[in-house]
C-alpha cells in the first residue's frame, strides 16, 4: 500500500509539474525577457487572490498577466504585445508547450515555438505540418469582382496573421491582419474577400486543420 501511496505522489508531482502555473514560473528568462522570475510569480499569486495580476516588468512598465487555467497562460506583456502558453498533450504520460507571441505595430504579427516541458526547443514542424498561406485566407472572387479582387490583393504583399491558442479548448486559430497595414481604401477593397478566421484543432500530437 505505501509503494502504491509513494507512486501515486510521484505521478501527482509530475503532473502538477506538467501544469501551466509551475511551467510558467520556470521558464527561462530568455523566453519572457520582460519578465523576471518574481514577476511570474507574483503573477500567478495575484490571480489566484482574485486581484489584478500586474506587475512592473523589467523594463519599467506594467505588464499583466490576463488569464490562467490548469494549462493556460496569457500575458498581456505590453499595450502592444501579448504573449499566450498552452500545455498540451502528446501521450498519457508526455506534454508540450506551445508558445504564441504577439506584436502588433499596429499591424499584428504573431510567432509559434514548442518546447519540452523543460524547456528545449522542439522543430515547429514536428507539431504543425503547414502553416497558413494567403490564399487560404481569401476567397477567389468570380468574374464580376475579379478586378477589384486583383487591384487589392496586389497590394496584400505580405503575410501577418495573428494567431490565438484557446483557453477553453485544444485550437489554435489564425487570423489574417494583412489589411491593418494596408492603405485603408484598398484594405476596403480586399475586405469582401477575406474568409472567416483558420481554426487548427490538436490532435494525434499535432494542429492540423480543423476539416
Amino acid at each position: 500500500a505505501i509503494f502504491f501511496f509513494v507512486v501515486g505522489l510521484f505521478s501527482l508531482a509530475s503532473l502538477q509539474a506538467q501544469e501551466a502555473k509551475t511551467l510558467f514560473v520556470n521558464i527561462p528568462d530568455s523566453l519572457t525577457p520582460l519578465l523576471t522570475k518574481v514577476n511570474r510569480e507574483d503573477c500567478i499569486d495575484f490571480l489566484e487572490s482574485k486581484m489584478k495580476a500586474q506587475v512592473e516588468n523589467r523594463f519599467g512598465k506594467k505588464s499583466e498577466m490576463t488569464e490562467l487555467g490548469t494549462d493556460y497562460v496569457r500575458m498581456q506583456m505590453s499595450p502592444q504585445t501579448s504573449w499566450q502558453m498552452k500545455v498540451l498533450a502528446l501521450s498519457d504520460t508526455t506534454k508540450v508547450v506551445c508558445l504564441v507571441s504577439t506584436a502588433c505595430a499596429p499591424a499584428c504579427d504573431s510567432s509559434i515555438q514548442f518546447y519540452t516541458t523543460d524547456w528545449k526547443e522542439l522543430p515547429l514542424s514536428d507539431f504543425i505540418t503547414a502553416l497558413p498561406v494567403m490564399n487560404n485566407f481569401l476567397n477567389t472572387p468570380d468574374s464580376t469582382s475579379s478586378y477589384e479582387y486583383s487591384e487589392a490583393r496586389l497590394q496584400a504583399d505580405m503575410l501577418l496573421m495573428k494567431a490565438d491558442l484557446s483557453a477553453t479548448d485544444h485550437t489554435l486559430t489564425f487570423t489574417l491582419a494583412t489589411p491593418e497595414y494596408m492603405e485603408k481604401e484598398t484594405a476596403e477593397k480586399l475586405k469582401p474577400f477575406i474568409r472567416r478566421p483558420i481554426v487548427y484543432i490538436w490532435k494525434e500530437g499535432g494542429f492540423s486543420i480543423d476539416s
